[in-house]
């Protein structure tokens, strides 16, 4: 309810902007806290292990699965079909080269994801079927900013991992979008141009809000699987070989901040949901 009457009262204050920059001023105070999450941190600091590159695949493929299925089946309402980009931005068939890759032909019957995970699927099917159009928020917070960050991350992923192609590594690629800068601009206009009442305009800026709530537990989740398995690893076996980091050279860290940041928001967005203040 708190959260409710705030939004509300944004939304008063706010009422000549565009949604995407309502959208971008009420998910202020949420998106610091998403970036000071652990597993967000280790990202930043390029700390990322191999065992939560693999569990944040998971969760993106259950996520995304929920997402694409709620905006297909409603690409046809007005609160969703301005916004329906599947050709270009589609990130299901990616995950599942990308999961493959990583896990093994029979990777379906290992995709292990926490509860947090699981209730953000729930709410993206639940929208899905009882309000169609706050799929705006959750389509515009992953999409735009898995676009923000996808090649840099990409080569960087691949520099980190060793890797000698891009496989395991569709996840951040569009080949869809020829110049992601000008999507991203249509994008925008294709959201703001959807008409919706008051109480669908607010009800959209609530779930925003959500989103960064959902992943911000979906994160915290994911660190505790982490430490209860390595927990494990350890009482099993002292002799056991550390867990591979995904290490990103100290120089492009210390020269490049841009890329810090956008390796951050990468977690958010991943998905971020997290990337849209580089909208």
């Amino acid at each position: 309810m708190e959260t409710e009457k705030k939004i509300q009262t944004a939304a008063e204050q706010m009422t000549d902007m565009d949604l995407s920059e309502q959208i971008k001023k009420v998910t202020k105070e949420s998106h610091v806290r998403a970036e000071n999450t652990e597993l967000m941190l280790s990202f930043q600091k390029g700390q990322v292990t191999l065992p939560q590159f693999k569990l944040l695949l998971c969760s993106l493929y259950e996520i995304y699965q929920a997402l694409e299925e709620a905006l297909d089946s409603n690409s046809n309402h007005p609160g969703v079909a301005p916004i329906y980009f599947p050709a270009e931005l589609a990130r299901l068939d990616a995950l599942e080269k990308d999961l493959e890759f990583f896990y093994g032909r029979d990777w379906r019957e290992k995709i292990v994801v926490p509860a947090a995970t699981k209730r953000y699927c729930h709410r993206l099917r639940q929208i899905g079927k009882e309000n169609p159009e706050f799929l705006i928020a959750h389509a515009y917070t992953r999409y735009l900013g898995d676009l923000s960050g996808g090649q840099v991350l990409g080569r960087i992923a691949q520099k980190s991992m060793g890797l000698k192609s891009s496989e395991g590594l569709s996840f951040f690629a569009f080949p869809g979008v020829s110049s992601p800068n000008l999507f991203k601009q249509l994008y925008r206009s294709r959201m703001n141009s959807v008409e919706l009442t008051e109480e669908e305009r607010n009800g959209v800026l609530e779930e925003a809000v959500r989103a960064f709530e959902l992943n911000i537990q979906v994160f915290d989740d994911l660190q505790k699987m982490l430490r209860a398995t390595e927990s494990k690893l350890q009482n099993s076996s002292t002799h056991s070989e550390p867990l591979k980091t995904l290490q990103i050279p100290k120089t492009i860290i210390k020269t490049t901040p841009l890329l810090r940041m956008v390796l951050g928001l990468f977690v958010a967005l991943a998905t971020v949901t997290m990337g849209i203040y580089t909208f």
